[in-house]
């Protein structure tokens, strides 16, 4: 677990890389990351305490190289603390450990199941997801798993989607169209396992409703363009 010791001077996200630098393996690391963040964007409109980052160092020791998940979510945070946005994601600074991490296993074995799951119990990240649609049989393991921090360790959770209580989501995944794109996405959940929708689907469902309306309208000889 990180703790922090009084220090004259720690450097600040203005001092600190943005990210590690590491290429990414597969486009579908940024784009997995980026449906969440969209999804929460829209249905967490209204609220300002949290943040999604996308490859975005987190820098949790002073000490200590920085980590830079492909996906991590913080509660209790300002979601828009400057003008710019977040060069990096500070720990010292923001007060508050990413409560959730999402890491997408590519082509190249990033140790998601190694050191990295390690690395995420030690600094005392409640969460951590791992999703592996596309090599989980090389590993002998689920497309996605998502590990909980208890007594300093992390214990597979079961079922799908998995609840997370501290968060007040769900987390799975189901086929589904993202950039026009189809194929399994991870998505968020509400309490009853009903998935969230995205903005587009969104706009998609007003569309055909208004079209099944005016089909209507002209089914009893109206003209909607008189309306």
């Amino acid at each position: 677990m990180v703790q922090f010791q009084p220090r004259q001077h720690l450097p600040t996200q203005d001092e600190l890389p943005e990210t590690d630098f590491a290429p990414v393996d597969s486009e579908l690391q940024v784009l997995v990351a980026s449906l969440l963040g969209d999804l929460l964007a829209w249905h967490w409109r209204d609220r300002t305490d949290w943040f999604w980052g996308i490859n975005l160092a987190v820098y949790y020791d002073p000490e200590k190289p920085s980590i830079a998940p492909d996906g991590f979510l913080s509660l209790g945070v300002e979601r828009l603390p400057r003008k710019g946005g977040r060069l990096s994601y500070v720990v010292w600074d923001e007060g508050e450990l990413p409560i959730l991490v999402v890491e997408y296993v590519s082509r190249t074995y990033g140790q998601e199941y190694g050191s990295k799951l390690e690395d995420y119990a030690r600094i005392g990240v409640l969460y951590y997801a791992i999703y592996n649609p596309e090599y989980c049989t090389r590993k002998r393991r689920q497309p996605l798993e998502v590990y909980r921090l208890e007594s300093d360790r992390y214990v597979l959770q079961t079922g799908e989607p998995v609840w997370l209580p501290e968060i007040g989501l769900g987390l799975g995944s189901e086929s589904g169209t993202y950039r026009g794109w189809s194929r399994d996405w991870l998505y968020w959940y509400d309490r009853e396992g009903n998935r969230l929708t995205a903005p587009t689907e969104v706009a998609e469902q007003e569309r055909l409703l208004r079209e099944q309306l005016l089909d209507k309208l002209r089914q009893k000889g109206i003209d909607p363009d008189t309306l």
